[in-house]
């Protein structure tokens, strides 16, 4: 489920975002960390983390099976550069998350911000899927890097802008 899910993403994501130039899977150096690096056009890049959560009645090593549902209504894409044309964390999990609902996948039933949840206390950023066979996927924010930066060795330490 996860290698899927991180294919879909480096085919679909940089088509279905304007300012998303470039989606590849990584991998952590010396830590268990496996995901997706998004590059924005303006050079700089966001490391998210792929974990998930198997659909209901699935166990652990068993196949799981893709369920088909409706294609999310598209969301209009908020501004991912602020005025000095940087990105926030928040910003880019507001525009991921858009971006994701604009992927016609049949399989996403939900896709959200872990900010934009109400009733939940603040959270590191990051996104959430819901697929429609009930699996959940989560997204943490692992790495952020301004353009010409390389992503550190600190995870979980993000730039307020990068």
């Amino acid at each position: 489920m996860l290698d899927r899910f991180t294919q879909f993403c480096v085919q679909a994501l940089p088509s279905s975002g304007p300012d998303i130039t470039a989606v590849e899977p990584w991998q952590g150096d010396d830590a268990p960390a496996y995901g997706i690096a998004v590059t924005f056009s303006s050079g700089s890049r966001l490391w998210l983390q792929i974990t998930g959560g198997l659909a209901p009645g699935t166990q652990t090593g068993e196949a799981t099976t893709a369920a088909s549902g409706a294609v999310l209504e598209p969301v209009a894409l908020p501004a991912l550069f602020d005025e000095t044309g940087t990105v926030s964390p928040l910003r880019a999990e507001a525009y991921l998350a858009a971006a994701l609902t604009h992927t016609d996948s049949t399989e996403i039933a939900q896709a959200y911000g872990y900010s934009s949840r109400p009733g939940q206390p603040a959270q590191h950023p990051g996104l959430g899927v819901i697929l429609h066979n009930g699996a959940r996927l989560y997204l943490p924010f692992v790495h952020t890097a301004k353009a010409e930066q390389d992503r550190g060795r600190s995870p979980f330490r993000l730039q307020s802008s990068f």
